[in-house]
């Protein structure tokens, strides 16, 4: 009987790019299922877009938007993302769904009916402007321990201390600059330090559900003592609101894995399947479905605590193995904006580089445990050139010409030795597919490539093509070329998903299976042409990825808007050495003006057709305003309240008369109008719906 096996990788939140961190969780799921369904397991592979919290309501908010839009067009980047790096998902779904809320007061309720929900009050700091509550990494401050400026309300950046919000010395609210103040409301907990929580978790964390390194870090987690989850959020928040509780909504970490579970019932209802079946905790012994998850490590305490617990006290099946992995390095370092090394996946796809390229130097070093890989961008050029195209197609470019030229296109009989040795090896390279040994997978197959180049250098057939007599000999070698190769093909399948349907159309033979291992191509098979399959890495490529990556943190002598060009340098030295930002004084009540005198000033509504990073310039985003049929460039300091891509496409209003300035990286055509204060936060000034690039503002 096949297995059946319900695969899901963890949610990417809605409110940014994928990145190549990101790749080696989908890539390696991927790999994993595309091996299964190739040994004929019934495998649905799940994931969605993780669409709630509080940061996709200030984000949308900010874009002038409704949090509905922007997880709509993040949905369509992400979905473009995957697919260009074909991760095949047979359901890629969002959390903000009818199924995941159904679910969602589903497992709620049955909690409570067990008596697994608690109302505690909590006391909170609190954004009197902004009228919210604020998470945590929504409050800056002076960290207590060390003193330094503008650290986050959990943890600091410069010291590594850990703290609470109410802990911070000068705490101010990110949102809206306004000094929080402590307000007490009623919060929802699960009772993750229930007994019955406590037994089962001490037993399915030790039923071989979790890798050894994984299960010994939550022993620890169990000897530090498990404390109760706080689930809901006070309005205003984006997300489902709990039965029977009014303005109060659910954390998003808790619809978010119930996600998996809305995105497999949207699938089970287009394809028929029996949901319950699949998702419910089975009535008595295995039923032979498993729910396997693919997680970073970093979310483990969530997979492997809070997430199970809730399904087996609220009646639903819980994991059957939990596969957490390590994070990416680039060059043996953190990704980085300023060395061009956080690189985006629409990025790499932009510039033309083959996704399978990535997809096999991940696989070439991915193995079964919590370690990191490093994405070394010399090796990556070096591997992939040597490997992919100077082993792997050079099988068939060496020889395939042969068959179609001399031999009509159609092969000889199958009879070397080498063929059999090459399939003696399926049974080992499905093994380690299996208990995602990938990297040792990789290793054997071109352990394998190495033979097959051997035995072709040792047969040189472009050597028997010149000589007399030697036509069998050629159709022999050659046959026993292209046999291996689509072994090889067959064993790389799961990596190079589009190589492989290259290489089948090329032979002219049906989609590979793991069973095809057993098989070779009979005597009479006819090929195509061959054409080229892969080509090799330039690295001029890798150098344009990194520029176009590149971001540069060296601070700027002179930011925008223009009205705060004086203070520039003194506040950029100042933050950087974690002192207080350099207040303007209180505003003093201006010499009044008559209206000829404001007459001068000419404000216009602009469209911002492009935005722009500056190099160079750490707080600057070039601007390119449409006033209705003419453009202009404007320099704004506004880098550190927006993200230039969220810009694009919005109104704002500009000084249109104001002398153009030459600065360090431009001329600047007039200044954008940004409200600010003696707190922190830039506010773009924006004009209601309606106006349109070119009005005057009077």
């Amino acid at each position: 009987m096949p297995r059946r096996l319900l695969v899901t990788s963890a949610l990417p939140y809605a409110n940014g790019a994928i990145h190549l961190g990101h790749l080696v969780e989908y890539v390696q799921t991927d790999i994993w299922v595309r091996f299964q369904k190739m040994r004929g397991e019934e495998v649905h592979y799940v994931c969605a877009d993780d669409t709630h919290g509080t940061p996709i309501m200030l984000r949308a908010e900010k874009e002038g938007i409704s949090p509905e839009a922007l997880i709509a067009r993040v949905y369509g980047e992400h979905t473009r993302d995957f697919a260009g790096f074909h991760v095949g998902f047979d359901n890629y779904h969002t959390t903000h769904s009818p199924e995941t809320q159904a679910l969602a007061n589903d497992i709620y309720l049955k909690l409570a009916g067990a008596g697994l929900i608690e109302v505690r009050s909590v006391e909170q700091f609190y954004d009197p402007v902004k009228a919210m509550f604020l998470p945590d990494r929504y409050i800056k401050g002076e960290c207590p321990k060390c003193g330094a400026r503008d650290q986050y309300g959990d943890s600091c950046e410069v010291c590594g201390s850990a703290y609470t919000p109410t802990d911070l010395v000068a705490p101010y609210s990110v949102v809206s600059g306004a000094k929080p103040v402590r307000k007490s409301s009623d919060h929802y907990f699960f009772r993750l330090s229930d007994a019955r929580c406590q037994a089962f978790l001490k037993r399915w964390t030790r039923s071989g559900t979790l890798q050894p390194e994984a299960a010994n870090k939550l022993d620890e987690w169990f000897h530090q003592g498990l404390a109760d989850w706080d689930i809901s959020r006070d309005a205003p928040y984006f997300g489902f609101e709990i039965p029977n509780a009014p303005g109060k909504y659910f954390y998003v970490w808790l619809d978010a894995p119930i996600g998996y579970l809305g995105a497999f019932r949207n699938l089970a209802a287009r394809r028929g399947l029996d949901f319950d079946a699949w998702v419910r905790a089975p009535a008595a012994g295995d039923d032979g479905i498993e729910m396997v998850h693919f997680i970073g490590k970093d979310i483990l305490y969530f997979h492997a605590l809070f997430w199970p617990a809730e399904l087996e006290m609220a009646g639903y099946r819980t994991p059957a193995k939990v596969f957490a992995h390590g994070f990416l390095t680039v060059n043996g370092e953190k990704m980085s904006k300023s060395r061009g090394t956080f690189i985006t996946a629409a990025s790499y796809l932009g510039l033309g580089l083959n996704p399978e390229w990535l997809r096999y130097y991940y696989a070439a070093k991915l193995g079964p445990t919590m370690e990191d890989i490093d994405l070394n961008l010399e090796d990556f050029v070096a591997r992939v050139n040597a490997d992919l195209v100077g082993k792997f197609v050079n099988i068939a470019s060496r020889t395939a010409g042969f068959i179609t030229k001399r031999f009509g296109g159609r092969l000889a009989a199958p009879r070397h030795p080498l063929l059999g040795q090459i399939q003696a090896a399926a049974p080992r390279i499905a093994s380690l597919y299996d208990e995602r040994e990938f990297g040792k997978a990789v290793r054997e197959t071109m352990r394998l490539a190495d033979l097959a180049n051997q035995y072709v250098d040792q047969e040189k057939p472009w050597d028997l093509a010149r000589q007399a007599g030697d036509g069998q000999r050629l159709h022999e070698v050659c046959t026993t070329a292209i046999n291996v190769f689509r072994l090889l093909t067959l064993y790389l399948k799961p990596v190079l998903p589009k190589l492989a349907a290259d290489v089948e159309a090329f032979l002219r033979v049906p989609p590979l299976a793991w069973s095809d291992a057993g098989a070779l191509l009979p005597e009479g098979h006819a090929i195509g042409a061959y054409r080229h399959l892969m080509t090799r890495i330039d690295p001029k490529s890798i150098d344009a990825l990194v520029a176009a990556n590149r971001e540069s943190l060296q601070p700027a002598p002179v930011t925008a808007p223009h009205s705060q060009q004086r203070h520039a340098e003194a506040k950029v030295h100042a933050e950087e050495k974690h002192a207080k930002p350099i207040a303007e004084a209180p505003a003093a009540a201006a010499p009044t003006i008559s209206i000829d005198e404001f007459g001068k000033v000419e404000l216009r509504v602009a469209r911002i057709a492009k935005a722009e990073h500056v190099e160079g310039a750490d707080k600057l985003i070039r601007l390119t305003l449409d006033l209705g049929g003419e453009t202009r460039t404007v320099f704004a300091g506004i880098k550190s309240a927006y993200d230039p891509a969220a810009l694009e496409g919005r109104l704002t209003v500009m000084v249109a008369n104001l002398a153009p300035r030459k600065m360090k990286f431009g001329v600047s055509e007039g200044m954008v109008l940004a409200a600010s204060g003696d707190g922190p936060g830039i506010f773009l000034i924006a004009p209601d719906a309606g106006a349109q690039p070119g009005m005057r503002v009077k």
